[in-house]
């Protein structure tokens, strides 16, 4: 009995809990959730070498001028790791909102790394 009460309760409970779940991240994406229009919101990436070579980042890109970024270090020894600061400006811009970072390196394999930012913006 104690075990369908407590199962009753989670069937009922979980999708109130669920629906105020941030997103998981997978490492190339950032949810900030519901940002405040014309407020600017910071997030940093970590961009790893995975490789056996030095890495050398050549540019970063953006798919917007309401998203900044720069990084710390441009040249990676192998197994090193860097941040990439990411800044969104909300200003002029209101519901659903996935800007691109680009990072573009010297690699042959993935010359082009893409990392992603969303926000709900709300007045």
């Amino acid at each position: 009995m104690k075990h369908k009460v407590i199962f009753l309760a989670f069937l009922f409970l979980w999708p109130i809990v669920g629906c105020y779940a941030q997103q998981p991240q997978d490492g190339f994406t950032w949810d900030f959730g519901k940002v405040r229009q014309g407020k600017v919101v910071v997030h940093e990436f970590t961009l790893k070498n995975e490789t056996k070579k030095i890495l050398k980042v050549n540019d970063l890109t953006t798919s917007c001028g309401c998203a900044a970024s720069k990084i710390k270090e441009k040249t990676l020894a192998p197994g090193k790791s860097t941040f990439i600061e990411v800044k969104f400006n909300s200003k002029g811009y209101s519901g659903p909102v996935q800007q691109y970072i680009y990072v573009n390196t010297d690699s042959l394999d993935n010359p082009v790394t893409k990392f992603i930012i969303k926000a709900d913006v709300v007045k």
